[in-house]
């Protein structure tokens, strides 16, 4: 397989100008991917005592995330590059997955409100969702699979990431635009639709040959919401916490029969106000939000502090 990534069809890496990517490619979202999984083993071998180890998933990390904001970055174009090519050059497509890396924070801080920018950008953001190719780059079709269409399972994810670096104002605003694209297909989102704009048609327009049912597409509204809830249950630590930015037009929030440890909870939500019942036994709620791996990392005393 040519593209190694969740956009696995025969042409969906391609140059802002249509040219194809050369295989072996590299996609940036997968650069995010690897950088999450170092630091989640980092905390791993932290938890467990072997710093050494720790020590070096951390500065594989790091290390990672240096080259990546300095290769994949395009300082003229104010965003990633979706890959490099066989030859090491960035692929200047402006895409969706550079949203992936929002979530697993590879990104550097100062980089990501223009990010941002660039995904909620009437040319990424159809008003269903975000789109996964622009339609300023020249293979853009909002009828293609993967150049152009709106996915429910890469916004959820890509929500995630707003939310992580902190831009919850987008995070509700895609959140919402989902939700209502569902109202017009019985509640269910589908694999996909196509990428037209909002202000063209009053409704999602169907993609073909879409999936409907399909499990990421299915699992799309759980992420939407728990992640406005900011909802981090974590029995190994004993709490759970919970921080709801939910929008008002959600209306109150009831969850019943919610798996927790060994036991069911149910959890109310009204505006900022939380309720929880059925908490298993030395389980604890904290109102706000557990830190991300990274950031636990960063908080994590040296080797030589131990």
């Amino acid at each position: 397989m040519i593209n190694q990534g969740w956009k696995d069809s025969w042409d969906g890496i391609n140059f802002a100008n249509g040219t194809m990517a050369e295989p072996p490619i590299a996609l940036c979202e997968v650069q995010g991917y690897v950088y999450g999984a170092y630091l989640a083993s980092a905390w791993m071998a932290h938890d467990a005592g072997n710093l050494a180890k720790a020590a070096d998933l951390r500065e594989r990390a790091a290390t990672l995330k240096r080259q990546f904001n300095e290769r994949f970055w395009l300082p003229d174009k104010g965003y990633y590059a979706i890959a490099l090519d066989r030859d090491k050059r960035p692929v200047d497509a402006c895409a969706s997955n550079m949203g992936h890396c929002l979530t697993t924070g590879i990104i550097d801080k100062d980089k990501a409100p223009l990010v941002v920018e660039r995904l909620m950008s009437p040319e990424m953001f159809s008003g269903w969702g975000v789109r996964t190719l622009a339609t300023d780059m020249d293979p853009y079709n909002p009828a293609s699979y993967h150049n152009g269409s709106d996915r429910p399972h890469d916004n959820a994810v890509i929500q995630v990431g707003l939310m992580r670096y902190g831009f919850v104002a987008e995070a509700q605003r895609i959140s919402t635009a989902l939700l209502e694209a569902a109202e017009f297909s019985e509640g269910r989102l589908p694999e996909l639709f196509c990428g037209f704009s909002r202000e063209q048609f009053a409704a999602p327009v169907p993609y073909p040959t879409a999936c409907s049912p399909q499990a990421w597409a299915a699992t799309t509204p759980i992420m939407l919401v728990s992640t406005l809830m900011r909802y981090d249950p974590d029995v190994s630590l004993g709490g759970v916490w919970m921080d709801p930015v939910l929008p008002e037009s959600y209306g109150d929030l009831h969850i019943t029969n919610a798996p927790m440890g060994a036991e069911r909870v149910t959890i109310d939500i009204s505006g900022s106000e939380v309720s929880i019942q059925g908490l298993p036994e030395g389980m604890v709620f904290h109102r706000g939000y557990l830190p991300w791996v990274g950031d636990l990392m960063e908080q994590a005393p040296p080797q030589s502090e131990k």
